[in-house]
C-alpha cells in the first residue's frame, strides 16, 4: 500500500510544509493544476477541493471521498480501507 497528499502548490511551498509537519509521506505538487483538473477536483477558484482518492492496484479508482473532514478524517481512511479489504501495515 502507498499513500500520498497532492497539492497545487509548489514543490519547494508543500516541501516546507512536509518538513514543518515531520511527515512520513511526500506531497506530491501539481503546479499547473493539469492533475486536479484530469481527476475533476479542480473548483472554480482554482484550487484543488479536499478529497481522498481510494486506488486499486490495478489502477482503477475504487472510491472518492468527497466528505473530507479533518477532524475524522484519519478514522473515516482507516474505516474506508477496512470496507475495501485493504491489508493493514504491520507494524516495524
Amino acid at each position: 500500500m502507498a499513500y500520498f497528499t497532492a497539492s497545487v502548490d509548489s514543490v519547494e511551498k508543500n516541501t516546507e510544509f512536509a518538513k514543518s509537519l515531520d511527515l512520513d509521506y511526500p506531497i506530491l505538487s501539481d503546479p499547473d493544476k493539469a492533475v486536479a483538473e484530469a481527476f475533476g477536483c479542480l473548483n472554480a477558484r482554482g484550487l484543488s477541493n479536499r478529497w481522498t482518492y481510494y486506488i486499486g492496484k490495478d489502477g482503477k479508482i475504487l472510491h472518492i471521498d468527497k466528505q473530507v473532514k479533518a477532524a475524522d478524517h484519519g478514522q473515516a481512511i482507516t474505516e474506508k480501507l477496512d470496507e475495501l479489504g485493504v491489508e493493514r501495515k504491520q507494524a516495524d
